[in-house]
């Protein structure tokens, strides 16, 4: 995992660059800046997991960097060390109030720092993967609701701003309480399992998201796709439900498991409640008229 986490060392010494770089390679990827400008450029373009900050820069100091990066939401949350010549117990405390994770005293120890650049994009790996873990449904393993939540009131807003598609399906499988029922919970757990997965491989837009939204119900969000696109999205994953041939005799549908879906693509003006409700809405028409079966929200 190492080897993916890429560390920025800002220095306006060349030799301490040089230095620094060639103990990280091995391990890390590493971004060079030899001043506080270039440090902020190559921190917003490149995102690091970690930055080895100079505090004495010529044309902006290490502390003023700082503060601009925890001002920037890009760059808020990146891990920064500095390491400087400034060993005066005052400089440590100055830089660990702005926000550094740690502070180095030139002249550096290669272990100390190579030890203290482990720890901290240790740290930064759990913090991803705590962060990961609360957005993701435990069972099926998509996105959970919180999750759809965060991302559809982003994606809505984008698209009201650009002008640009915006389409929403809701999944609902067929007589899956009859499933559980007849085949125990463990299989119906499969099945749900099994369902997450092939809605997951069915959507591949670059912002498209499949989500558990509660129970066996499934919420697949595709940003930039007009109604056309997101149907044929939601017909071909139908198509692939049907070949996973899961039994499913207590089903008044029929003897495969089935699944309903109601879709909807963003009108001009429309808000985020109202365009998930107008999902809601086909999906309890597609139940209603017999289930198995796609209900998209026809073009005004």
């Amino acid at each position: 995992m190492n080897a993916l986490q890429k560390v920025l060392v800002a220095d306006d010494d060349a030799i301490n660059r040089g230095v620094l770089a060639e103990l990280l390679k091995p391990e890390y990827t590493v971004l060079l800046a030899k001043d506080g400008t270039q440090a902020l450029e190559r921190a917003t373009r490149h995102l690091p997991d970690l930055i080895l900050l100079d505090v004495l820069m010529p044309d902006m100091d290490g502390f003023e960097v700082l503060r601009r990066l925890r001002d920037d939401p890009r760059t808020a949350d990146i891990a920064v060390i500095f390491v400087s010549g400034l060993g005066r117990p005052e400089d440590e405390a100055q830089g660990l109030k702005l926000g550094a994770s740690d502070y180095i005293a030139k002249p550096f120890n290669a272990t100390v720092v190579m030890a203290r650049v482990a720890l901290h994009l240790q740290m930064v790996r759990q913090r991803r993967m705590l962060e990961r873990l609360a957005h993701v449904d435990g069972l099926t393993e998509l996105a959970n609701r919180r999750r759809f939540d965060e991302t559809f009131e982003a994606e809505h807003a984008l698209a009201r701003r650009r002008g640009t598609p915006l389409s929403l399906a809701l999944l609902d499988i067929d007589a899956f309480k009859q499933y559980n029922d007849h085949y125990g919970h463990p299989a119906g757990d499969r099945a749900l399992r099994a369902v997450a997965r092939t809605a997951a491989a069915s959507v591949r837009g670059p912002g498209d998201l499949a989500a558990r939204y509660g129970g066996e119900e499934l919420v697949l969000l595709m940003p930039g796709a007009d109604a056309a696109t997101a149907g044929a999205v939601v017909d071909q994953l139908r198509d692939a439900l049907g070949r996973l041939a899961i039994d499913h005799v207590a089903s008044p549908v029929g003897p495969l498991l089935t699944a309903s879906v109601g879709g909807a693509t963003l009108l001009p003006g429309e808000d985020a409640a109202a365009l998930f409700a107008a999902a809601d809405a086909h999906l309890y028409h597609a139940k209603q008229a017999g289930r198995d079966r796609v209900v998209w929200r026809a073009a005004p």
